[in-house]
């Protein structure tokens, strides 16, 4: 994203990914008709090319824009956990994950806002 953004740390903020960054990517496909078969060979494009970028892209974890949810990576479920939702939780937030659970365990320990993807509490997570 570069300019001002190289300056800030990736622990200061929660969005760690402004470092060396050039470009977003989001893999976006629309269809009208609903049926499983064309849903699910839709689908399969988005992953092929997913897997295709992965050269070319940033990894270990491979990053991920948070506005650009991606279901793929898992979700929260009935059995959420920290070591779970980390699988994902890295993707979005890089090392911040941790802090950003720890936070969340203080100011929303009963889990009230919460989605698919959302921070879950670490200390009744672990």
């Amino acid at each position: 994203m570069g300019a001002k953004f190289d300056e800030i740390s990736e622990s200061e903020i929660p969005f760690p990914h402004r470092k060396g960054n050039l470009y977003n990517i989001q893999y976006l496909n629309y269809w009208s008709d609903n049926s499983e078969s064309i849903s699910s060979q839709k689908i399969g494009c988005l992953r092929k090319l997913y897997k295709e970028m992965e050269p070319y892209v940033a990894n270990s974890p491979r990053s991920a824009y948070l506005n650009y949810r991606d279901l793929d990576f898992g979700t929260n479920s009935e059995d959420y956990s920290y070591s779970k939702a980390k699988i994902w939780g890295e993707k979005y937030f890089s090392g911040n994950f941790e802090r950003l659970a720890k936070v969340k365990s203080k100011v929303d320990p009963s889990n009230f806002f919460r989605n698919e993807q959302s921070i879950p509490s670490y200390s009744t997570n672990i």
